[in-house]
């Protein structure tokens, strides 16, 4: 990646350029992980870049999604700290997707009868209706995405990375 420019490899990716540099100027140096970690990220940074069109067109990012589809999936009320576990968000930025979303009518908040400091939330009736309307495009979306990849390798690039998250969340938290 040359002064933010990216470059691609005659035969490949932009990672592969990035490797084939790094095997310029370090010949014998394992460059095995940087394929596999820095394609991820790369993956990562294209997928955030694409802005998820059926969520941009419904006004909603895909952290708040997110949210919206973790109240929708568990089928109950949550407490902030109980969204920021299902969403994999610090507490700071739920609280701030959660005022935004209440300001919206898609959420509503309910203080807890034993301890007023604890809120519940739950999803409106507008709310549950926006994730019931925006889910199948948003997975019809995402087909579309991944396109390329035949159905026997999508299955086995689902269940390669499964693995790879699975030792991470087990090593490194989750």
């Amino acid at each position: 990646m040359d002064g933010g420019r990216q470059t691609r490899a005659a035969d490949g990716d932009t990672v592969a350029a990035v490797v084939a540099q790094w095997r310029g100027i370090h010949p014998g140096l394992d460059t095995g992980p940087m394929e596999v970690i820095g394609r991820i990220n790369r993956c990562a940074a294209l997928l955030q870049q694409a802005e998820d069109a059926p969520l941009r067109r419904a006004g909603l990012t895909r952290a708040e999604f997110d949210l919206l589809g973790a109240l929708r999936r568990t089928g109950h009320e949550l407490t902030p700290g109980e969204l920021a576990r299902e969403t994999f968000s610090s507490g700071a930025a739920v609280t701030k997707r959660l005022r935004q979303l209440q300001e919206r009518g898609l959420i509503e908040r309910r203080a807890d009868t034993r301890d007023r400091r604890v809120a519940h939330v739950g999803l409106t009736e507008a709310g549950r209706a926006l994730v019931d309307r925006i889910l199948p495009d948003q997975l019809a979306f995402e087909r579309g995405v991944l396109a390329g990849i035949a159905g026997d390798r999508h299955d086995e690039l689902a269940a390669r990375l499964a693995e790879l998250l699975g030792q991470l969340e087990g090593r490194l938290g989750g």
